[in-house]
């Protein structure tokens, strides 16, 4: 009973889990054990939240470029975006998923870890008055960095959001 005492104040003392699908990042770019979850869990996330999302060939197929889809999205993810929603009160409408067809990386599209959000000047004006310019993409994309450590780049005519956490949910 004592060794197990003293692990759990080791593991309260140095801030670590052991529970399967959770972790702590050292910093907001190391990897930790995600939990995945399915299109239906996400949409179901979404929709008690208020957010919207379309797809532009109308479809959640995971391996067609022109669906959205939010099947092995990370739950970490889907929350981020509910926490935006409800930071924000804008309407939120994401434009891509973890369907194939965006660029690759550990932290990418198909790894779930990012969602796409159509502009609307709401979301924008939020963007870029709450959270922190940090300078350019690679890309050339302006991105802006929130207080929880989440990436939130301009492309254009989307946001694309790379949810290293949950955003304070």
């Amino acid at each position: 009973m004592r060794i197990r005492s003293a692990l759990t104040a080791l593991a309260l003392a140095t801030g670590t889990l052991a529970a399967p699908g959770f972790g702590v990042l050292a910093s907001a770019t190391d990897a930790f054990a995600v939990t995945k979850i399915s299109h239906a869990t996400a949409t179901s996330m979404f929709s008690s939240a208020g957010v919207t999302w379309s797809s532009s060939g109308g479809c959640s197929n995971r391996n067609n470029p022109t669906c959205t889809s939010f099947d092995q999205l990370n739950l970490a993810t889907a929350q981020g975006a509910q926490t935006l929603k409800g930071a924000t009160g804008c309407a939120l409408n994401i434009t891509g998923g973890t369907e194939t067809g965006h660029a690759s990386g550990t932290y990418s599209h198909w790894n779930g870890y990012k969602l796409d959000f159509g502009k609307n000047t709401c979301v924008t004006n939020y963007i870029k008055s709450a959270f922190t310019y940090i300078g350019l993409r690679g890309d050339g994309a302006p991105q802006y960095k929130s207080g929880s450590g989440n990436i939130y780049a301009d492309e254009g005519n989307h946001w694309d959001v790379l949810y290293y956490n949950c955003g304070g949910c």
